[in-house]
C-alpha cells in the first residue's frame, strides 16, 4: 500500500508553511514555539486517517489542529498565568520601537493580551472564518461559550486598539433614492 498522502504533505509544507506559521505566531508569539505547534499539527493531521481531497482541505485541518494543540497546551500549563508570563518575558528586539511595528504589531500585542480561549475563538472565527458550531466542536465548548469568548475578545481588542467593532449580526443596508427634490 503506497503513501498517497506524501505528495500532498509536501505540497502543504512547501506552499502553506509560512501562512501556517504566521497563524501559530498569533497564538503563541514565539517563533520556536510556533514552529513546534505547526510541526505537531502537521504530524497529527497527516498521521490520522483523514483523507484530503486538496491542499486547501488539508491546510484547513492543519489550521484547526494548530488551535487545538494551542488550547490543549495552555490547559496543561495553566491557561492565564502562562500567557501573562510569556508576554512579560518576551524581550524586545534590540533598538525596536513597538510603535514602528504598525497595526500588525498592535494586533499581535492585543491578541496576546487576551485569555487563551478568547484568543483561540477570535482567531478561529475572525481570521480563519470557522463557524461557531465548528469552533465549539474543535475547542470542546458550547456554541454559547464560543459566542461569549468572541464577544469578550472583540470588545477587549476594540478597547486596546481604540476601534469600534460592529456587531456580528449587523446586515448591510441597501438604500435607494426614488426621487430627488431640489429647492430652487
Amino acid at each position: 500500500m503506497g503513501r498517497q498522502w506524501e505528495p500532498l504533505l509536501e505540497q502543504v509544507v512547501r506552499e502553506r508553511y509560512p501562512a501556517l506559521l504566521a497563524r501559530a505566531m498569533l497564538l503563541v508569539r514565539d517563533r520556536h514555539a510556533a514552529e513546534d505547534l505547526v510541526q505537531d499539527a502537521v504530524v497529527s493531521t497527516f498521521s490520522g486517517r483523514a483523507r484530503f481531497t486538496s491542499a486547501d482541505h488539508a491546510e484547513a485541518y492543519v489550521r484547526r489542529a494548530i488551535v487545538s494543540r494551542f488550547v490543549d497546551g495552555t490547559r496543561r500549563r495553566g491557561r492565564e498565568s502562562v500567557a501573562l508570563e510569556r508576554i512579560a518575558a518576551e524581550p524586545a528586539p534590540p533598538g525596536a520601537d513597538p510603535a514602528d511595528r504598525g497595526l500588525a504589531g498592535e494586533l499581535e500585542s492585543a491578541l496576546a493580551a487576551l485569555a487563551p480561549r478568547e484568543r483561540a475563538c477570535v482567531v478561529l472565527r475572525h481570521l480563519d472564518d470557522v463557524s461557531v458550531r465548528d469552533t465549539a466542536a474543535l475547542l470542546g465548548l458550547s456554541e454559547g461559550a464560543v459566542k461569549r469568548y468572541v464577544s469578550d475578545g472583540v470588545r477587549a481588542l476594540s478597547a486596546r486598539l481604540d476601534v469600534v467593532a460592529a456587531p456580528e449580526d449587523t446586515a448591510p443596508v441597501l438604500l435607494t433614492v426614488n426621487e430627488v427634490h431640489r429647492d430652487a
